[in-house]
């Protein structure tokens, strides 16, 4: 899957493997290591495959500049490149690259489209079971996808209506509401649930109360 982290060797001696286990130290999420990786791949290969070692701020610059003038990204995109790339030299290679001077783009963030609740609701209809539970979640909750492929029973208040939505973007935390259109098909989900861990128990199996969705 997607969010489970590539294997790394025991000692890594490849330039990306090590970049990669430096940052599972600094226990960032997957997410993040792979998108700084991305961005470092591509700052490598913008320069020929020159090692970060050797290069420094004047090739930061000019692939910065690069990315504003030719590739034309937005400006949170050109943002988080400059993350990866102040994370790779700053942290890992222990290296200041000083006050940085290159194009800033202007592009702005386009909003995205979104389904009315018709649309919404005719997504819904051709889903079943659990898949159709986590996509109401996403809509009725406002959870993204992979909250609503992490959440377990603990996450769920039934009295107070609500979820507690654990290792989230910027490893933050927060409660959301829980439709009420969606409790009872959440509550047999967590009977289900349940139903397995207590089989898997009697089965001799170890088992821990699974995820909901």
């Amino acid at each position: 899957m997607d969010d489970i982290p590539t294997r790394l060797p025991p000692t890594p001696i490849r330039f990306m493997d090590r970049f990669r286990a430096f940052i599972r130290t600094r226990h960032l999420a997957y997410r993040t290591e792979k998108t700084y990786c991305l961005w470092v791949r591509d700052f490598i290969l913008f320069h020929s495959k020159k090692h970060p070692e050797s290069m420094g701020s004047a090739e930061v610059n000019q692939w910065l500049s690069y990315l504003a003038n030719k590739r034309n990204v937005a400006i949170n995109t050109q943002k988080t490149a400059l993350n990866a790339i102040v994370f790779l030299y700053h942290q890992f290679l222990g290296r200041e690259l000083g006050n940085l001077q290159f194009t800033k783009t202007s592009k702005g963030r386009k909003l995205p489209t979104v389904f009315s609740h018709e649309e919404a609701m005719l997504v819904l209809s051709y889903m079943e079971g659990a898949h159709h539970l986590a996509g109401s979640l996403l809509y009725g909750a406002g959870l993204r996808v992979m909250e609503a492929v992490r959440l377990r029973i603990q996450d769920v208040d039934f009295s107070e209506a609500c979820l507690s939505i654990r290792e989230t973007k910027g490893d933050k935390w927060r409660r959301t509401f829980l439709p009420a259109s969606v409790c009872g098909v959440l509550k047999a989900q967590v009977e289900l649930a349940l139903s397995l861990h207590r089989q898997d128990l009697l089965d001799g199996h170890r088992s821990s109360i699974g995820r909901l969705t």
